[in-house]
């Protein structure tokens, strides 16, 4: 398995934060990210995770709410990794697949995409 200290992990989380588009980073609404060493037991490849109610299906309802999370998982995308450019690429992949599920696009799309 590939070494990366979990901060130089999370460095390359922010990194992939900040290059997401302003545009649409302004749009992003009650969301936090989190970086989590392994995943739930039951999907031990997960590489990310999200948490919430999607842009597209808030409504009046929605106030009140505890943010939404999205969760990178160290762990699996460290083992799947040969090197560290593989882990900037998989992360960022990771960050935006997860980021595109808080905007409501789902995995089909993201997977034609070529965010899967």
């Amino acid at each position: 398995m590939l070494e990366m200290t979990r901060e130089e992990f999370e460095e390359l989380v922010a990194e992939a934060l900040d290059r997401i588009p302003p545009e649409l980073t302004r749009l992003m609404d009650n969301v936090a990210v989190f970086v989590e060493d392994e995943p739930p037991a039951e999907d031990p490849q997960l590489l990310g995770l999200y948490e919430g109610t999607p842009l597209t299906e808030r409504g009046e309802w929605y106030a009140g709410v505890l943010p939404d999370r999205i969760t990178i998982f160290r762990g699996p995308t460290l083992r799947m990794c040969e090197s560290r450019e593989d882990v900037v690429v998989e992360t960022e992949v990771t960050v935006v697949h997860e980021i595109a599920h808080h905007f409501g696009i789902d995995d089909a799309r993201l997977h034609s995409l070529g965010y899967g």
